[in-house]
């Protein structure tokens, strides 16, 4: 059954941790390999960076069950700055998971709740507020983008 997913790894300095996740391993609970996103794919250069802070992969089967416990165990040299954003096909968001005391967590995020659903993962992520949008069409916001920025 097809089933998108796609993760984003956030990390410092973790080239050496992420770059077994880059090549197939039969040994995973997974067969994707993750792609490093350096500066050069941004700034037009052939060269990869020496620094990398970003791998992506897309799941597009219901086959990556272990990979969060997987990251979890992973050495890190800078845990505080580990961020894992996963959005299945059914998230309105990514969801965002961080390591505290030891552990990958999900963090909360703001009018957001996940349900579970037997076909992810991870359930399923949604706005609270999406209904409400459509509740207050025809009433003015006091903030618009701009003064939001200007502070006019």
């Amino acid at each position: 059954m097809s089933r998108y997913t796609e993760v984003i790894v956030l990390a410092r300095r973790a080239e050496k941790v992420m770059e077994p996740l880059t090549r197939p391993d039969k040994g995973r609970d997974w067969h994707q390999c993750f792609t490093r996103v350096d500066d050069s794919m941004f700034g037009g250069s052939r060269m990869p960076s020496d620094e990398c802070y970003a791998w992506v992969i897309q799941f597009i089967r219901h086959n990556w069950h272990g990979l969060l416990n997987h990251l979890e165990t992973l050495a890190w040299p800078d845990p505080h700055s580990v961020q894992v954003l996963v959005r299945d096909e059914d998230d309105d968001c990514f969801g965002l998971w961080m390591i505290y005391d030891g552990k990958l967590v999900e963090v909360s995020l703001p009018r957001t709740e996940r349900e579970p659903f037997s076909a992810s993962v991870t359930g399923v992520l949604s706005r609270t507020d999406r209904h409400a949008v459509g509740e207050l069409q025809g009433f003015a916001s006091a903030v618009t983008p701009t003064s939001a920025v200007t502070g006019a």
